[in-house]
């Protein structure tokens, strides 16, 4: 059965979409984004003309003309007497057209693979006698690599067992394995925002209703609002990303942890760690934020140390915890490829190697992108950042939507500031990640310049129509 989407709620996640040129094909533009950034899933019943229309403060003949737009690129079907519903994609990667060998992707934030990597391959695939010789299946992990992982965190400071680590296909699993075994239906779960969208969405396929406290690169976490949230809200969990958060790049201080983790004690609430970033520190390691903190479940991840193609992760939690994970686990996958998991046992043992080189390179990234576009776009807030993967600019006028659109005509190929709120909002900002070539991160710069005069022409000088209704 289709899914529905609201004409209020679709309005909500348009946000600030009215870019130049004519209306009908700005909003067409938006609700395209929508669909390449999934926040619109295939088979999902768009509103009627009229409801959108009256949402948007638009005539009917405006929208009419957005959705036979959509209709003509194939991204929606609309059958009369039953409306129209979105279509999936009809190319695997919903970045790159045809025919743009020279397009720049900085949809993904994710570093190009370790080059040490392929030797290991091969060092473990001449053992690959042995590793076919086991069954295959394991909820756990194998041991061997469930104690390197501990190893790990107990150099950290973190005393830890293997029984405490379990071992998932990635982070996005670990974060779906967590959301559907300690989420119940209609449970709050409070989460940051900006926040990793992906976690976003396992958290609400799980049920749960999404909390948010505000995260600014200048500002940090908004205490007052997360004491309140947790206070009246009382959730059942709280995500986070205390380190290098995913995307503003800020690092919890130890007051924001300490008043977060005394809140979440008085609600009764699991606090989770996403650490899957945690380790691409580039001015220095910072200190653990809830290092002291008994209790936290954390989640790692090869994925951005290592290549985002590697898809081994784990989660650190209490041995009850764990256990209750290995029960539920078979419903949603049987275990991590034994392949994956003899090479992330090799891998964790180079971590000093791995990490350098890391920081090395997103070093040259960030101090590259940070140069081009504070030169390009002057008026943009570049924000210092100390880690992680992408700078969380904002821009001077609600008009990320519209700049992508531009953006994407250009061959570069950007999330808009949206696709990261969880209540709607950030408009006024972009994901903009440093993990690519700096050759590429410079001319991204001045692509986005370019098209900033694009979306911008129209966006200063009043002339959209209802623009603080969407926004």
């Amino acid at each position: 059965m289709d899914s529905r989407i609201s004409a209020r709620s679709l309005a909500a996640a348009l946000g600030g979409w009215r870019g130049s040129g004519p209306v009908y094909e700005a909003l067409a533009d938006a609700i395209r984004l929508l669909c390449l950034d999934n926040r619109l899933v295939p088979h999902t019943a768009l509103p009627a003309e009229r409801e959108l229309a009256a949402a948007l403060g638009l005539s009917r003949t405006t929208v009419a003309a957005a959705y036979a737009s959509l209709r003509d690129t194939a991204h929606i079907r609309s059958i009369r007497g039953s409306g129209s519903v979105t279509l999936p994609l009809a190319r695997r990667d919903p970045g790159i057209r045809p025919g743009q060998a020279d397009a720049i992707d900085l949809q993904q934030a994710s570093p190009p693979a370790w080059p040490g990597l392929a030797g290991v391959f091969a060092e473990v695939a001449a053992r690959a006698t042995t590793l076919v010789a086991r069954a295959g299946y394991d909820v756990v992990g194998q041991r061997e690599l469930r104690e390197a992982v501990a190893r790990r965190y107990r150099e950290r400071g973190l005393p830890t067992r293997a029984e405490e680590v379990l071992v998932t296909p990635g982070a996005q699993s670990a974060i779906h394995l967590l959301a559907a075994v300690l989420t119940a239906r209609a449970d709050r779960v409070l989460l940051e925002t900006p926040t990793y969208p992906h976690a976003a969405d396992a958290f609400r396929r799980a049920g749960g209703r999404l909390v948010s406290v505000p995260v600014t690169t200048r500002d940090g976490w908004d205490l007052d609002r997360a004491e309140q949230a947790f206070a009246r809200t009382l959730p059942t969990l709280a995500y986070l990303m205390p380190t290098f958060q995913n995307p503003t790049g800020r690092t919890m201080t130890p007051v924001e942890a300490e008043a977060i983790a005394r809140a979440a004690d008085r609600a009764g609430t699991i606090l989770i760690a996403d650490e899957t970033t945690a380790e691409l520190a580039i001015d220095g390691p910072p200190a653990d934020p809830f290092a002291a903190v008994p209790g936290v479940i954390r989640i790692g991840s090869l994925g951005k140390t290592v290549w985002g193609g590697l898809r081994v992760g784990w989660i650190r939690a209490p041995e009850e915890t764990i256990a209750r994970l290995a029960a539920a686990r078979p419903v949603h996958d049987l275990g991590t490829p034994e392949f994956e998991q003899a090479v992330a046992v090799e891998l964790l043992a180079r971590m000093t190697e791995i990490v350098a080189q890391r920081s090395a390179h997103l070093r040259a990234g960030r101090d590259a992108l940070t140069a081009a576009l504070r030169a390009a776009l002057p008026a943009w807030r570049v924000p210092e950042v100390a880690g992680g993967v992408s700078l969380w600019v904002g821009l001077d006028a609600p008009l990320s939507a519209p700049l992508v659109m531009a953006a994407r005509a250009r061959g570069l190929y950007l999330s808009a500031g949206a696709r990261f709120a969880v209540e709607g909002g950030h408009d006024r900002h972009l994901r903009v990640p440093f993990t690519a070539p700096v050759d590429d991160l410079e001319r991204a710069a001045a692509i986005l310049a370019e098209s900033w005069s694009v979306a911008a022409s129209t966006g200063g000088d009043g002339r959209f129509e209802r623009l603080e209704a969407v926004v």
